[in-house]
Order: structure tokens, then sequence, then C-alpha cells
């Protein structure tokens, strides 16, 4: 089985690669976002940790914790941010584990990890390969002006505080330009499961 980590900058569209490597490659896809968010879930092993730390008015009606009211306590308090992540990272990442052993043993070809901290969290010690996707900041911008009303302000403010395109670059095996020409990047991605 040959494990792929895909990591780029906020907008730089990895959700478009993603969706080719599971159409075309049939790849088992698990993105660190994702899996953080159901390793909160009620019976999860996050959940009881995550109440613990903030107390039950982060809970809804239905007993799930409120992720937005925890992003607006952890956005104006660091020592609260830095105390959830030391309880959710190791949890993904050791979810991620448990899958990618699973996918193992049923036999499937292909997965894919995708991971804006996959480099900052070393997810690259279990993947034979990091892609980094790569988009111009001005696309990425607009992309987010699009997809999440963002203002500029606020697409500067993330990209300003994720990993500068040096670090990516320096640590990724393969880059993808993904600048808007999809018949472009996906030959950029066939190329890439070539030399996989």
């Amino acid at each position: 089985m040959k494990t792929i980590g895909i990591t780029g900058g906020v907008g730089a569209g990895k959700s478009t690669v993603l969706s080719y490597l599971e159409e075309k490659y049939h790849a088992f896809v698990l993105q660190a976002d994702l899996v953080g968010h159901k390793v909160m879930e009620p019976g999860e092993r996050c959940y009881e940790p995550v109440v613990a730390l903030f107390g039950k008015n982060v809970l809804k009606e239905d007993k799930t914790i409120d992720r937005r009211k925890v992003s607006d306590v952890v956005f104006s308090h660091e020592e609260l941010l830095q105390e959830l992540e030391h309880i959710i990272h190791p949890a993904v990442k050791e979810y991620i584990l448990e899958q990618l052993s699973e996918k193992e043993k049923k036999g499937q070809s292909l997965c894919v990890v995708e991971a804006a901290l996959l480099l900052e969290e070393n997810y690259q010690a279990f993947c034979d390969q990091v892609w980094y996707i790569h988009t111009d900041k001005e696309i990425r911008m607009e992309r987010l002006a699009m997809s999440r009303g963002y203002t500029r302000e606020k697409a500067q403010s993330i990209i300003d505080s994720q990993a500068s395109e040096e670090y990516f670059r320096s640590h990724a095996d393969y880059i993808i330009e993904n600048n808007g020409d999809l018949k472009r990047t996906y030959k950029q991605i066939i190329e890439g499961i070539e030399r996989l």
C-alpha cells in the first residue's frame, strides 16, 4: 500500500486533488480536519477531555460540542488553544494510523492523508511521499472570498498564519501547481502517481 501526504495553504484547492485521486485511483482519503470533528463527537476519544476543558456551556442541546463556541473561546485565549491542540492533534494522528492499518489489511492500494499541519505534526513519517499543492496567493484570496465569503483581510491573516511557501517546498517530494487549469492539474497528478 502506498500513502501520499497532501498539504498546502488554505485555498490551494487540495480538495480538487483529493477528489481526482479518489475517483480515478480509488484512493482512500483521510482529511485531518474531518477526523478532528469526528474525534470530538459524543463517545469518541476527545469528547470528554474537550468538555472537561471548556465546560458544559460549549454543548448544544443534543449534547454535541458546538465547535463554533469552542473556536470563539480559543480565538482570544492562546493557552486554551494550545491545550485543545494537545488533546485533538495526537488523537487525530492515532485515528489516521488506525485507519491506514485497517486499509492495508484489507488490501487497499492507495491511501491519501490531507492535513494543513502535515509537516508540523510529522505525518511524513508514515507517508511514502509528501505532495505540496501550490496556488498563487492572489488566486487563493479570490477562492476564499468566493467559497467562504472571506474579506481580503481575513484571507490574508489566515494565509500569513500558515507555513511559508519555502517551508512547504523544502519538505515536499512533489509539487502540484493548481492555479485553475484543471487539465494541467490532473496531468500533474497522473505524473505524480506514475512516479510513486
